[in-house]
């Protein structure tokens, strides 16, 4: 791995990792505070994840590509949901499935390795989809 996809992998999990808690006291607050139901708070933590990662990703992680295209954020900004955001919530629930039920391993340390894979994925997916950069016009 060169030094500038080790810098932005680093960073792509540090954001990640502040989503995380991001996710944690979205859902306590919505459950606990505002009376929202279990699956419905939880969708509305995970995107409030999602955009909370992708704002770090668009003025950190990725700042040398999308400081030139802010015009593209919109776009950018759904290509993270649809790739990032489904790889999050059906990995996490396909992964949990196999690992726990079929696999029988417990709980967290499936938990973990399942948020490790999906992120791997994710990071893959935004560095050559999400805020790949732009590829050169070759027409004449």
């Amino acid at each position: 791995m060169n030094n500038n996809l080790l810098t932005r992998w680093l960073r792509f999990n540090a954001a990640g990792l502040v989503g995380v808690i991001v996710q944690l006291a979205a859902l306590a607050t919505l459950t606990h505070i505002a009376g929202f139901t279990t699956l419905t708070a939880t969708a509305c933590a995970v995107e409030a994840a999602i955009l909370h990662n992708f704002i770090w990703h668009e003025r950190y992680t990725w700042a040398d590509r999308t400081r030139g295209a802010p015009q593209l954020v919109v776009s950018r900004l759904l290509r993270f949901n649809l790739s990032n955001g489904a790889v999050s919530l059906l990995g996490n629930l396909v992964l949990m499935k196999l690992l726990v039920d079929d696999a029988h391993l417990p709980l967290l340390p499936a938990n973990l390795i399942a948020i490790v894979l999906c992120s791997t994925f994710n990071f893959l997916l935004s560095e050559y989809v999400v805020f790949a950069p732009k590829l050169p016009n070759l027409s004449p």
